[in-house]
């Protein structure tokens, strides 16, 4: 088994289809789908793409960690008691633990991430 895992941008297998909890939900119908391409930890690091269409609904970490890196579209992300944030395709950062906050998606976006918590 090799240590090195490259993140495929564009999966051909089938990704996991859902949508914004009911009460996390702000505005529009987002769905979402992932396409987890790895697993560590047993289970506490996760890696892979998502893709979000447009609408806005509530962000809750919890205890995870999560990095993203934006490869298409357009999102505005606020924390709670803070400024909204643009991110775009190029574009990286971090949720850290803790994190409360709206994801407002504007065009649908494809991001790399990786999860720990």
């Amino acid at each position: 088994m090799s240590l090195l895992k490259p993140i495929t941008p564009n999966p051909t297998f089938e990704p996991v289809a859902s949508k914004a909890q009911p009460e996390r939900l702000v505005a529009g119908d987002p769905a979402f789908l992932t396409w987890q391409q790895d697993e560590a930890r047993d289970g506490q690091v996760r890696t892979g793409v998502w893709e979000a269409s447009p609408g806005e609904y509530r962000s809750i970490k919890g205890e995870n960690f999560e990095f993203c890196h934006i490869l298409s579209g357009l999102v505005e992300i606020a924390e709670d008691g803070g400024e909204t944030r643009t991110f775009r395709a190029g574009d990286s950062f971090v949720l850290k633990p803790g994190f409360v906050g709206t994801w407002k998606t504007i065009e649908t976006v494809r991001k790399i991430w990786v999860v720990v918590g």
